[in-house]
C-alpha cells in the first residue's frame, strides 16, 4: 500500500505540467481536468502520506 503514495504523487506532478501547459495554450477544458486531477489526487497523495507514512527505500 505504501507504493501507492509514489504514484499517486506521479499522477499528482503530471497534473500540474499539464495544468500549466493547458493555462499556456489557453486550453479551458483542458485547465478544468487538470485542476481536477491535481486536487484529487493532490489530496489522496496527503492523505495517504498522513495515514500510511512516506514508503522507505
Amino acid at each position: 500500500m505504501n507504493g501507492l503514495v509514489i504514484i499517486f504523487a506521479l499522477v499528482a506532478l503530471l497534473a500540474v505540467f499539464s495544468t500549466l501547459s493547458a493555462l499556456k495554450n489557453k486550453n479551458v477544458l483542458g485547465i478544468l481536468f487538470g485542476f481536477g486531477t491535481l486536487g484529487i489526487f493532490g489530496w489522496f497523495t496527503i492523505m495517504t502520506v498522513i495515514h500510511n507514512g512516506y514508503p522507505g527505500a
